[in-house]
């Protein structure tokens, strides 16, 4: 069915009628004086011009109502559909950090830098995330909410795949990218609230401890997922100074995150192994499909709104009533 959200625009109908009627007349410029009649009148004399100036009127009248229903914002209102929410918030936490761009996995035979594996495969987790509130955190130096809680996956898919390694520094702040999460999933009613940190290196940045970021976790109900990205090769270091290889990963500073807060920890050293870590993490969170429904809307207003530019280039290009009126 067709709906109004603004039906009281109207109440703006007369409006042009009532101006025409109590407004003082306009006085025209002595250039434009006529000395006895007005142009209306001259018009009103003759048939033809008596049905022009009734065609016009009706023109503009037309106009203006087209006008108002495109303001009041007709929309199209469908059946109900059953909208599925979980109530879950699921906060995602992605390495930034310099080390990052090191090309040690495979996607596809094809060798990719870490974030660049990350970015492919945590983009599959988000797609089967659908009825979850999801948010993405990007951690460095420091740890920056870039997409807050919300239901729009495509947008959250939309910032992961636009950054850039080193956009957030080339250390890396894990306490400060836990406290940044927790700090908005405590927001949430009830107990489902998740966050999904990924790493392939240790602490050395940010101004809280992880795990002093993890016991405050643990009080919010935050359950914390840990994923230690890279290869286990001890290798060179890179022109920052960061471990090549798996070194640097501090894997029982993570798993300790993961425990205390009723989690768990993945080490992952290729692709495979980081497909496999979020499809563990997808099955012990499973979407819970909510019971809610929606009628879906679709907005009409650009249909009166052409209208109307219709019938003022009609008014404006037509046959010159001003034109006749001198013939």
């Amino acid at each position: 069915m067709i709906d109004f959200a603004w039906p009281w625009l109207f109440l703006l109908l007369p409006l042009p009628w009532l101006c025409r009627r109590w407004l003082p007349p306009h006085a025209p410029s002595r250039a434009l004086r006529l000395p006895h009649r007005d142009l209306s009148s001259l018009l009103a004399q003759s048939p033809r011009g008596s049905a022009m100036l009734r065609g016009r009127g009706l023109l503009w009248t037309l106009m203006w109502c087209c006008l108002l229903a495109a303001a009041a914002r007709p929309q199209w209102i469908g059946p109900p559909q059953p909208l599925e929410r979980s109530g879950r918030g699921v906060m995602l936490a992605v390495d930034m950090s310099g080390s990052m761009s090191l090309r040690d996995m495979q996607l596809g035979d094809v060798p990719v830098s870490r974030f660049g594996a990350v970015r492919a495969i945590v983009g599959d987790f988000i797609d089967r995330r659908a009825g979850d509130q999801v948010g993405l955190i990007l951690f460095g130096t420091r740890a920056y909410l870039v997409t807050p809680l919300t239901y729009d996956l495509d947008a959250v898919r939309a910032q992961l795949r636009d950054v850039a390694v080193g956009l957030a520094g080339r250390n890396t702040a894990i306490g400060d990218a836990i406290a940044v999460a927790v700090r908005r999933l405590r927001k949430l009613p009830g107990d489902d609230r998740v966050l999904v940190l990924l790493t392939d290196g240790v602490n050395n940045a940010g101004s809280i401890a992880p795990m002093d970021a993890a016991r405050i976790a643990k009080k919010a109900g935050v359950r914390i997922y840990t994923i230690g990205i890279g290869a286990v090769d001890n290798g060179p270091l890179d022109l920052f100074g960061n471990p090549m290889g798996g070194q640097g990963l501090d894997e029982d500073a993570l798993r300790s995150i993961a425990e205390m807060t009723g989690g768990k920890f993945y080490r992952a050293t290729d692709t495979r192994e980081l497909a496999q870590a979020y499809r563990a993490i997808d099955a012990l969170e499973p979407t819970l499909k909510g019971n809610l429904m929606r009628r879906p809307r679709e907005p009409l207003y650009p249909w009166p709104l052409a209208a109307a530019l219709l019938l003022a280039l009609l008014g404006w290009s037509g046959p010159s009533w001003r034109r006749e009126a001198t013939t």
